[in-house]
């Protein structure tokens, strides 16, 4: 459907090359990797936050310190 091949990569990164330059194009690809990284990490890390209503959270931390004592 979307066959990209080699012709039509070299055009797109002469086209890129063009626009941004040849310095800026290691800045730009470490960006780009940063941000797949950071993208991969959101998606393996538990939610840092806690969305439980303020009604149930009160009642785990009651049950939690019932079972502390």
């Amino acid at each position: 459907m979307f066959g990209i091949g080699l012709p039509e990569l070299l055009v797109i990164l002469l086209i890129v090359l063009i626009i941004f330059g040849a310095s800026r194009l290691p800045e730009i690809g470490a960006g780009l990797g940063q941000g797949i990284r950071n993208f991969k990490k959101a998606f393996k890390e538990d939610k840092a936050i806690d969305v439980t209503p303020e009604k149930e959270l009160e009642e785990k931390t009651e049950e939690k310190s019932k079972e502390e004592a």
